[in-house]
């Protein structure tokens, strides 16, 4: 279970990432640095709640709260690849 969660966290996090820098609101090595720090959180301990990489990115300084709202329609607007 606990792979298939950090599974699913990377893969809307590389999407996250990817809209983001598209967009021009990250650099590749601040989603690169707030992956790596989400994936550390979810693993370090079981009693922390998850932390969004916006939140990550916002926390940083890098993102602004209205350009994780921007990405994020984005990211929901993405067609789904399951059929």
């Amino acid at each position: 279970m606990d792979y298939y969660n950090n599974n699913i966290t990377v893969i809307y996090g590389q999407k996250f990432g990817q809209i983001a820098i598209n967009m021009n609101f990250a650099t590749i090595d601040q989603i690169k640095e707030a992956l790596e720090e989400q994936i550390y959180c979810n693993s370090s301990s079981r009693l922390r709640p998850r932390k969004l990489i916006g939140e990550i990115l916002f926390e940083n300084g890098w993102m602004t709260e209205k350009q994780i709202k921007k990405v994020l329609n984005e990211l929901t607007d993405l067609p789904s690849n399951n059929g």
